[in-house]
């Protein structure tokens, strides 16, 4: 590796308190490029400057993928059945388990037993004042007619909504940095993209227990088109452009390496922006984000673990078996924001915890990938990679 990916945690953590520091000292700047996004249902989906980076974080890696190797990595069965297994059939019930133990439960006393937080009435359900719905209870503030919930609730609903959102966009970036098989990395974003748009509402109304869950058809689309999508189609017509043109030596040895550092800046730049949005909140919050991340990142540790350990168990290779952990260890947390921001409110509880979802994902899916980079011996090919 070289001396800029080897300290790559440095880099984050210093792009982190840039963020943040940005925030703080010039929060007007902070504030307009927060607001440049398209929205839906009057919750921002997409961030433009976010958009952005993201594009060309994953260009790159779009750039580098064969597509006959994608076409060969749909036919394996065991690490797609695994990954599927994985996302959809345990990480949403761990996550509910793991953060109602410790939010209504060991950190209760923290979070305050009595505390309660004002989120949007449910969707379809024409509450009256003093109506009683689940744990909430239908009050006036300030003129318009909101659910009042134990704020532990609120908090939970958020990470839930964190649980079952595979990640489907910069999974691809931890792929590659983790040296797997970039094939199945994106068939199964491809895959988890389409599997979204019918679980994802049905898994949210059965967990967070709020029933009528509208499937946010349109934020999921529109999210899946711009984080994927288009780096997708952008990569795949630009190498088959140069390689018709230069050849495949020229493009393997001679463009390729000009593009290494670009993932990786693209990623730095991403934390600066989002740190900058949200570093406010998070320095407003400091205790309550403690008692969020802790359940969150346990959740994260375990599913790796999981995924890896059923890897080792399938026989699977070192380049199949790195993704297939880590796509099930990371969330797509724009759009469990998006999604809290339409159910709950921009304010809500819910919504700041899928924030804090976004303060420790780079930082811990870093970690695992080292991780990765460090036990690759564990499986057949991890040599070799």
């Amino acid at each position: 590796m070289s001396l800029f990916e080897r300290y790559l945690s440095l880099w984050v953590f210093l792009c982190m308190v840039a963020g943040v520091a940005l925030g703080r000292l010039a929060p007007g700047i902070a504030e307009a490029l927060d607001g440049m996004t398209l929205d839906v249902g009057g919750a921002p989906v997409v961030s433009i400057p976010i958009a952005l980076c993201l594009f060309f974080m994953m260009f790159p890696i779009m750039l580098k993928i064969d597509f006959a190797e994608v076409v060969r990595a749909g036919r394996s069965v065991k690490p797609v059945g695994l990954t599927l297994f994985v996302n959809w059939a345990i990480k949403p019930f761990t996550m509910y388990a793991i953060a109602s133990f410790f939010l209504g439960g060991l950190f209760l006393a923290f979070i305050g037993p009595e505390a309660v937080d004002l989120v949007k009435r449910p969707f379809g359900l024409d509450l009256e004042l003093g109506a009683t719905y689940g744990s909430g209870t239908v009050v006036m503030h300030q003129g318009t007619l909101m659910l009042e919930v134990p704020l532990w609730r609120s908090y939970l609903a958020g990470c839930i909504l964190l649980g079952i959102a595979p990640c489907t966009a910069m999974v691809l970036v931890w792929g590659h940095l983790a040296k797997g098989n970039a094939g199945h990395t994106l068939v199964m974003v491809a895959i988890n993209s389409l599997t979204m748009l019918v679980l994802y509402g049905l898994l949210g109304g059965f967990l967070l227990g709020v029933g009528r869950l509208p499937v946010p058809w349109q934020a999921l689309l529109l999210s899946i088109s711009v984080y994927v999508a288009l780096p997708l189609a952008a990569g795949f017509l630009t190498r088959k452009a140069i390689l018709r043109a230069k050849g495949e030596t020229w493009f393997r040895e001679r463009f390729l390496h000009r593009l290494t550092p670009v993932t990786i800046t693209a990623l730095l730049a991403t934390l600066v922006l989002l740190f900058s949005f949200k570093g406010e909140v998070i320095l407003a919050n400091p205790l309550t984000i403690l008692w969020i991340a802790i359940p969150l990142t346990l959740q994260t540790l375990l599913i790796f673990a999981l995924g890896y350990a059923l890897a080792r168990a399938f026989q699977l290779d070192y380049q199949d078996a790195a993704p297939t952990a880590l796509i099930g260890a990371s969330n797509h947390f724009e759009v469990a924001i998006a999604t809290a921001a339409m159910l709950f409110g921009l304010q809500s509880g819910a919504a700041l915890a899928t924030v804090v979802g976004v303060l420790i994902e780079v930082p811990l899916m870093l970690l695992l990938v080292r991780v990765c980079l460090r036990t690759r011996g564990w499986f057949r090919g991890g040599a070799q990679a």
